[in-house]
């Protein structure tokens, strides 16, 4: 153990100063070895000097700043006798203390209807709340008393605007100084002043452009019960405040209300009293004042009552002196939010943006408006980049009979776009009555999907997402300058309108975008594509990032204009999916041809590039995959000419001509000797007599003759290759046979439906060709339309009964290409 050959301290405390110090141990951040205060060759670990005792002592470390710190209080009687008025000095001093952490606490007792006034030397104090710390490691802190109870006014630093505290009754200050701080002075004096009425009068003085956070007595605990605390704000004139409240809780009042109260110089209103929800006013020419009013609160839920807020002290902007009319008096349920953009954490002084309403005079950082209100606004901010705007606006269709076919425009209110904030979102939610109707979107312009591949580089787009709770299906981000002409969704969505560049108010023209409500359907969203000739059309499943919802269908209408081809091409060659139940399809179907061409998208590969000469449809069906198996498709359609040979034209066209020519002369041939002969070998065609009443006879009285006396049983009977023989003939140019019992549907355009996906448990080939339900609108056959059957004759008709049908009935073949 170090023992000292010298004491190197002597503390000697004057009789009747009311000061007694204290050297006690500290909490030791690190393990350390023991150390011990050395006075008369005693060994301890504490020591206390009292008024009028004198200590010469050292420890037996060398580095006892480690192990103790020391603590000097003076208490100061200013009822009993006068007070020490003047700048309050350290004593002892520190150059007879030994070089520990110091704190130093004035107790001063004074009547009730007296002041005290803590004036503090340049460069003032500055508040700081809970955790945090001061960067130079001097900590004032000061409390006030109401009768016996103490309250704690706040912790402060140097370098701030606070110069002044006015307390009623008394105040406790404490300053904390660490090991390394030499300093001789406490940085305050003490004044008499007259009763305030209230707990304390904070002043704080700004000489240029900053900012100053402030709190409420007892932050973050509750503010004391029906109290009145008061700051003063010293602004010069040439500079504009504005007060932002940070961090409000109120508490449960039984009498009086909690509110704050601001006093302005030339105001006709004052005192101005505002709620402490509200916004707080702005924008202020010179000094004010601004009080915090309690309550007498709920003795058994009294609640909380703490404020935190901050001054805001700048230049005046030219925008300031301009006034702005928001109308929405005419919209539906609508609002509007003005804020400042997210701004990167700096030390340095940055200006506020603030919002500011005419009636009341008030400005926030934060302002919000709602349809049916009209105001005038206007705008405290250096740089006006460094706010925007967010809309949302609700057209809901309660009444389908009434909504039906009906359309609505989504443009963004012209009195929103002329004022001078960019304009970041504007969202249209649109809601549907369900299963009863749906929603089709119509831009102005044809749009284009955002991709990887082909981002928008315009400065707006549409995201486009489902507004169903519970359904996370986000179609995508469309802008102008694509290839798709509508977008139909299923259910209620959400479209958003983001602008991304300040040019958006030039490209205003190009906004246009108008929702139908139309019949329901079943498919989750359908895209209709019309592709450009010049470039790549991109094309993506909903929720790209994510991967597509389970169970959640979704179709690409693709036009193909009759001079072009097109080509269909896939970024991968399988999906990855891996299905828990049921199973995820691909549906190729061209409109024409009705031929369907099914992929199982969980096990097979994606198709290789293919062409397309005619519109197509492209539908996926998602199953219910395996936890983060979800999959995702891009696919892309580019459009050539189509190429046409001459020579194959002249030879087809020639060579179509004589083979009419030489059809026609073996039917009048065959016509002619099948009326000489009367007899036919092998199977034989006939054209059915659609004039004939073919109804089956219920009555022998409706159909008197019998079968070999009436004519309902006669065909012109010809050879099976003589009836149209140039639709009979293939690719090769021979003769087909021809089916036997076929029914032939009408084949001209399949419209508009999307095709049906198979069911979720079918396992279908990669490969098919399925008869398709003819869509909407699809018009039957009439009766007196032929029909064509094959059916072997024997020669003769006979006379069996006429309740038999004529043909066998068989289900209808899928026709051919």
């Amino acid at each position: 153990m170090w023992v000292p050959w010298s004491y190197a301290f002597d503390i000697a405390v004057p009789p009747g100063s009311g000061t007694v110090v204290s050297i006690k141990p500290g909490i030791p951040t690190l393990p350390v070895k023991a150390c011990y205060i050395v006075s008369s060759k005693k060994y301890q670990s504490t020591l206390t000097i009292k008024s009028g005792e004198r200590a010469i002592f050292d420890f037996s470390c060398q580095n006892p700043e480690k192990h103790f710190v020391i603590e000097i209080q003076k208490n100061i009687d200013c009822i009993s006798g006068p007070c020490p008025f003047g700048e309050v000095p350290l004593q002892p001093s520190t150059s007879s203390l030994p070089a520990l952490n110091r704190t130093f606490i004035w107790d001063v007792r004074a009547r009730k209807n007296i002041s005290l006034e803590l004036q503090f030397s340049t460069p003032y104090l500055r508040q700081i709340g809970p955790g945090e710390n001061c960067l130079h490691g001097a900590t004032y802190s000061i409390s006030g008393h109401i009768d016996a109870t103490v309250v704690r006014i706040g912790t402060f630093c140097s370098n701030g605007t606070v110069s002044r505290i006015k307390l009623q009754e008394g105040v406790k200050m404490t300053l904390h100084l660490p090991w390394t701080d030499k300093r001789n002075v406490s940085g305050f004096s003490i004044a008499n002043r007259s009763s305030i009425k209230r707990l304390c009068i904070i002043e704080s003085v700004f000489n240029g452009e900053g900012s100053a956070v402030l709190m409420s007595a007892n932050y973050p605990g509750g503010f004391p019960e029906d109290e009145l605390m008061t700051w003063q704000f010293v602004i010069p004139a040439h500079l504009r405040a504005s007060v932002s409240f940070l961090t409000v809780n109120v508490s449960n009042c039984v009498k009086k209300e909690e509110r704050v109260e601001y006093y302005i110089p030339g105001s006709t209103t004052n005192p101005e009293v505002f709620k402490l929800e509200d916004p707080q006013p702005g924008n202020m020419a010179g000094n004010f004042n601004l009080s915090l009013q309690g309550c007498d609160q709920d003795a058994q839920n009294p609640g909380i009552l703490r404020l935190r807020f901050q001054v805001l002290v700048q230049h005046p902007q030219n925008e300031s002196t301009k006034t702005y009319l928001v109308d929405l008096s005419n919209e539906h349920a609508m609002w509007l939010t003005i804020s400042m953009q997210p701004d990167r954490v700096t030390r340095k002084f940055v200006p506020g943006c603030f919002v500011c309403l005419e009636s009341p005079r008030t400005c926030t950082t934060n302002l919000t408006l709602t349809s049916g209100t009209k105001h005038k606004i206007s705008f405290l901010c250096d740089n006006l980049t460094r706010l925007w705007m967010k809309a949302e606006k609700t057209l809901s269709c309660t009444d389908y009979r009434y909504c039906h076919r009906r359309s609505y425009p989504l443009q963004v209110p012209g009195n929103i776009l002329q004022l001078p904030v960019q304009l970041h979102d504007f969202t249209w939610k649109l809601l549907v009555p369900k299963d009863k109707l749906s929603l089709a979107l119509m831009p102005t312009q044809k749009l284009q999907q955002s991709t990887n591949e082909r981002l928008c580089n315009t400065s707006f787009s549409y995201l486009v997402a489902s507004a169903v709770p519970g359904q996370d299906l986000y179609f995508g981000s469309f802008c102008p300058g694509g290839s798709i002409e509508q977008i139909q969704v299923k259910q209620n969505i959400s479209v958003t309108l983001r602008t991304f560049k300040p040019s958006f108010r030039q490209e205003i023209t190009r906004q246009g975008l108008t929702v139908f409500f139309v019949p329901y359907f079943k498919e989750d969203g359908i895209f209709t594509v019309t592709p450009d000739t010049k470039s790549k059309v991109y094309l993506r499943t909903p929720t790209w990032d994510w991967g597509l919802p389970p169970l959640t269908s979704v179709s690409w209408n693709v036009s193909v204009p009759k001079n072009q081809v097109a080509c269909l091409t896939f970024l991968k060659e399988r999906t990855g999916v891996v299905c828990q139940t049921g199973r995820a399809f691909m549906i190729i179907q061209e409109q024409r041809s009705h031929a369907e061409e099914i992929f199982n998208l969980e096990d097979e590969v994606l198709p290789k590039p293919s062409f397309r000469h005619h519109s197509f449809w492209v539908n996926i069906s998602n199953c219910s995959p395996v936890s983060g198996k979800q999959f995702d498709l891009l696919f892309w359609v580019t459009l050539t000419p189509r190429k046409t040979d001459l020579t194959v034209v002249i030879i087809t066209a020639v060579g179509g001509g004589a083979l009419l020519l030489f059809v026609l002369g073996l039917i009048i041939c065959c016509v002619k000797r099948n009326k000489n002969k009367g007899e036919n070998k092998g199977p034989a065609v006939g054209i059915y007599n659609g004039n004939i009443n073919t109804q089956m006879p219920r009555q022998q009285k409706n159909f008197q003759k019998g079968r070999k006396d009436n004519d309902s049983h006669v065909y012109a009977v010809i050879d099976d290759t003589m009836v149209y023989g140039h639709l009979l003939q293939d690719s090769n140019g021979s003769f087909l046979q021809p089916e036997v019992d076929t029914y032939r549907p009408f084949q001209g355009n399949m419209g508009n439906p999307p095709p049906s996906p198979p069911p979720i448990c079918s396992r279908a080939p990669t490969a098919k060709l399925t008869a398709e339900d003819p869509p909407p609108g699809f018009t039957p056959e009439s009766e007196s339309e032929p029909y064509t059957f094959s059916h072997p004759n024997n020669g003769h008709v006979g006379s069996g009964n006429t309740d038999i049908p004529l043909l066998d009935i068989k289900e209808p073949a899928n026709p051919g290409e």
